[in-house]
């Protein structure tokens, strides 16, 4: 039996506020970080107010630097499940030492730091977790984002869908910029909107040791991208009007007739290589003034749009066959000889529209939370099920230019290596993206339960049912509340959700005994969310010390090299929520090498599920996974229904 430590709770005058709004939190995504390595997303339900999205951070609260001994208490809680009782009193001593010496001197530094800096924590997660990441950003960071699939009768079906999905990103660009998007509220706490200023324009730039971003909010021309040639296309025609619907699908024709073979020396495959790689090769083409002048259009361009060739997506019977290879193209574009040289991996939004139907868009992730992301997909799904609406034409439309890039041998030899190893990383990445649809989270509120917290205990005895072990696990919540606030972990695994799972698994147990542990663990993770979503969680908090200590040439204490920290840091289930009414879903890899990820969307009556594994590791597989989760989800509906009827 686990044995629980007492955590006080801690909450601000909201509190009871955040408590309320549990089923409305918003719920972000976010990337490969320093304590451990990704942060992922979560729904966001939103009150909208009046007030502007861009004149709101300067009134907002500071992110509070907890205190150590909290932070402490709520640590050996959650380290709990991952060690036996011998390792958890070793643990026991090194934290009490810990709270009683050099953590007291890292506190305070800490702490005037945070009087230094509107959010203490700020520059130190965009440089350690993002730019200074240097696996690539293909499946180890960047989502892919699955918008519905399409089904397109001719070329021209696709350009002008394609053409829409421009229009639309553009429409929602102009109401960031008038800030006109609402601001979002969690409760009575409205949230720092300063993220949405910075997907459109943005681009991460590759350099040694940590990337740097390059923001361009006042771009006039979007980057499209076909058979892995790169085009300029101006959206506004020299009498400063900008291109309709038809206009910009002639604009599309053009740059498919310039591209009609494929580019096998095409240097987008090189946004898909380790950053430090890809920034050796960076250098070598910026040294050429031509190639220069071409890199720097794509970084001002607005987006990149991806026209893809088709994949075979409708010669798959099974929807979830599809799903799949719709999720693995948005991905990582399936390999240098699909589409994944078809991409510029550096660019914040990357939209991918492909002949057969594939929709949706690539994310990289350092400039922003998901929530833009998320709201986007929405706005461009509602955008292109309205009617064409002509709008006046520019009588001067630009053409498209074909950026010229010149190839040196040793750059030649750079696409190459990046091939090959896109390609080992594509074949190493097992994604198994399914509905679920035997319910949805209709019936989980009508049991009065949190849809996000049964869905992740569902996780939790999903790989409880499979490795017989507890599963680290990863969730994020939005410190928007503070400005210039990004995420927090919410640790999913807790000594209730082992109790839980074990309970289920126990076939002497009553329904009426998995009913309540079942509702224990939801609890449990619920009130941890509340203190996470304060920016009162155990990691960020953890992490500032450890980058307090290391800028202050102080010895990085013992706790970091404990064995509960690292057991419990090793995020074996990485998990992200994005909710979204339309049938779309995102996906992305795992964590770790021995893990998985499964993003979810839960909807009125189904679940999209995207889950993803690494072929190498014997211990992994993600049909296994599917298969336990799903009767996870029915066991869990099941035992709820049992304790009602035996209550009766």
């Amino acid at each position: 039996m686990l044995t629980s430590v007492k955590v006080q709770e801690t909450f601000n005058q909201d509190g009871e506020d955040l408590t309320k709004m549990l089923r409305g939190l918003p719920k972000l995504r976010g990337l490969k970080g320093f304590l451990e390595p990704y942060v992922t997303s979560m729904q966001i339900t939103c009150n909208y107010t009046s007030s502007h999205s861009t004149t709101n951070s300067q009134n907002l609260p500071r992110l509070p630097v907890p205190k150590l001994k909290d932070t402490i208490e709520k640590y050996l809680l959650t380290v709990r499940p991952h060690l036996n009782d011998e390792e958890f009193a070793k643990t026991t001593t090194l934290v009490k030492d810990f709270l009683n010496g050099t953590g007291q001197k890292l506190q305070a530094l800490l702490e005037k730091r945070s009087k230094e800096h509107l959010n203490w924590l700020e520059e130190w997660w965009l440089n350690t977790a993002y730019l200074e990441y240097r696996d690539p950003v293909v499946v180890f960071s960047s989502p892919g984002l699955a918008f519905p699939l399409e089904k397109f009768e001719s070329q021209k079906n696709q350009l002008q869908y394609a053409a829409k999905t421009l229009l639309a990103a553009l429409e929602y660009k102009s109401l960031i910029d008038n800030n006109q998007i609402p601001v979002e509220m969690m409760g009575k706490n409205p949230l720092d909107m300063q993220q949405y200023k910075k997907i459109f324009g943005t681009c991460r730039i590759p350099w040694e040791k940590r990337d740097k971003l390059s923001y361009n909010n006042d771009s006039k021309h979007v980057t499209i991208i076909h058979n892995n040639h790169i085009f300029h296309v101006d959206l506004w025609g020299d009498d400063n009007i900008l291109l309709n619907e038809d206009q910009i699908v002639e604009q599309l024709s053009k740059v498919i007739k310039l591209s009609n073979t494929v580019n096998n020396e095409g240097i987008g495959i090189l946004t898909s290589e380790n950053r430090d790689r890809w920034a050796k090769a960076y250098q070598l083409l910026a040294n050429d003034k031509i190639n220069k002048t071409s890199l720097e259009d794509v970084q001002r361009s607005i987006v990149v749009l991806c026209l893809d060739a088709p994949v075979g997506l409708w010669k798959l019977k099974d929807p979830d066959a599809r799903r799949t290879l719709a999720g693995a193209q948005l991905i990582h574009g399936n390999g240098s000889s699909s589409n994944g040289g078809n991409r510029w991996f550096d660019k914040t939004v990357q939209f991918v529209v492909g002949a057969d139907g594939v929709t949706g868009l690539t994310y990289e992730h350092s400039p922003a939370e998901g929530q833009p992301i998320a709201v986007l997909m929405d706005f461009i799904v509602q955008y292109l099920a309205k009617n064409k609406n002509p709008g006046p034409r520019s009588s001067r439309p630009r053409e498209p230019t074909h950026l010229k890039f010149n190839v040196s041998s040793d750059v030649g030899a750079m696409i190459n290596t990046a091939k090959k190893n896109l390609d080992s990383l594509v074949n190493n990445l097992e994604l198994n993206c399914f509905q679920y649809n035997k319910y949805g989270k209709n019936f989980i509120k009508e049991q009065k339960l949190s849809p996000d917290s049964y869905l992740q205990m569902a996780m939790q005895l999903a790989f409880y049912r499979l490795h017989k072990v507890p599963g680290a696990h990863y969730e994020s919540a939005a410190t928007r509340m503070y400005i210039g606030g990004r995420t927090e972990t919410i640790r999913s695994c807790s000594i209730e959700s082992v109790e839980f799972a074990r309970t289920m698994l126990n076939a002497n147990n009553s329904p009426k005994e998995k009913s309540a542990a079942l509702k224990s663990a939801i609890n449990s993770h619920k009130n941890y969310t509340v203190q996470a979503l304060q920016g009162l969680g155990v990691d960020r908090h953890l992490l500032g010390l450890k980058l307090t200590a290391i800028e202050n040439g102080i010895e990085i204490p013992k706790i970091y090299s404990d064995k509960a920290f690292t057991k419990s840091a090793h995020m074996r289930i990485s998990t992200s929520q994005v909710a979204s009414k339309c049938d779309g879903f995102m996906c992305y890899g795992p964590l770790v090498s021995d893990g998985y990820a499964t993003c979810y969307n839960p909807r009125a009556n189904d679940i999209n599920f995207a889950t993803s594994a690494f072929v190498d590791n014997p211990d992994t597989d993600c049909v296994k996974y599917r298969n336990a989760l799903e009767q996870s989800l029915q066991d869990m509906h099941d035992v709820l229904l049992q304790s009602i009827t035996s209550k009766l």
